[in-house]
């Protein structure tokens, strides 16, 4: 990778944004780009690096953006003339193109589910372990609570316990589980400074009741109800991003998609706003909106 791109990257890894890197694997001429040519695109549709000109730049946004939402990864063709499906690519026409042919990889990065950990006792420490090798991100509690956080586990065995569950409540976090006996699990909800429905939300004792023994069966057990109650979307790969907008529009000009993001050219005409997969397009449309509907 570009050591410009490579450094990007691994400061977006370290704050926990999501992005997806673009490389040009083919070019057919005539081309802006080149094979190794790449890009990073971000939530909100901004690209960093190049991989096409602004019209294909557009479908890179589109189909990214697509790759963030799903979690998974595309190879994506974008050819001047229409082709049938391929198996394995994502081939969108765009009859914008100067002619040649790109296939661009596109490889989504989404941060790995958050899971705050407050305690150190043994069942805290089986969790961080288990938890890092199936892929979870966990921190210990260190007094705050970042934005994205997935789950609090509260294990501390009556250390800050009910300090730790409040903020948890009040933060929406999606999971909130506390290790304790089921008597003195409903005491310690039943002491938080909350709304009631706010207490309900507590899972007490923490994990699923699979007849967990040691510290490392009950850390199994909150595992697994982690990921027996995440978000199931429709599309395989991870949850859908709250930043990730999915609405698109039709260039009136080409009828190309195109992202509804500020990235994307676009222009305001008595009040609505029309959007365009390159310049050329909105130029055409700006010289006469009303043969194009406005």
């Amino acid at each position: 990778m570009d050591l410009a791109l490579d450094q990007r990257s691994a400061q977006l890894r370290t704050s926990r944004i999501p992005f997806v890197h673009a490389r040009v694997v083919l070019a057919e001429r005539p081309t802006s780009a080149k094979p190794g040519d790449e890009a990073i695109v971000l939530g909100d549709g901004t690209i960093e690096g190049f991989v096409g000109g602004e019209c294909a730049e557009s479908t890179v946004r589109e189909r990214s953006l697509a790759a963030l939402r799903s979690g998974e990864s595309a190879l994506l063709r974008i050819t001047p003339d229409a082709e049938a499906d391929q198996p394995g690519k994502v081939v969108v026409h765009n009859p914008c193109l100067s002619g040649g042919t790109l296939e661009i990889f596109l490889e989504p990065e989404v941060p790995a589910p958050l899971v705050v950990v407050a305690g150190s006792a043994p069942i805290a420490q089986a969790l961080v372990e288990l938890g890092e090798r199936l892929g979870y991100d966990l921190r210990p509690h260190d007094g705050t609570l970042p934005e994205d956080t997935s789950a609090v586990v509260v294990a501390s065995h009556g250390r800050d316990e009910e300090a730790v569950l409040s903020a948890a409540l009040r933060a929406g976090v999606p999971y909130v589980g506390l290790v304790a006996s089921p008597r003195r699990g409903s005491a310690v909800v039943a002491s938080l400074d909350v709304p009631d429905e706010l207490r309900a939300k507590v899972r007490t004792p923490a994990g699923l009741d699979i007849g967990a023994h040691t510290p490392g069966e009950v850390a199994l057990s909150i595992l697994a109800e982690l990921i027996a109650r995440r978000p199931r979307p429709q599309t395989p790969g991870p949850s859908p991003l709250p930043m990730v907008q999915d609405a698109t529009a039709t260039d009136p000009v080409c009828g190309m998609s195109v992202p509804m993001v500020e990235a994307s050219l676009h222009l305001e005409v008595d009040g609505r706003t029309w959007w365009f997969c390159g310049s050329g397009c909105q130029r055409a449309f700006a010289a006469d909106p009303a043969a194009f509907g406005a």
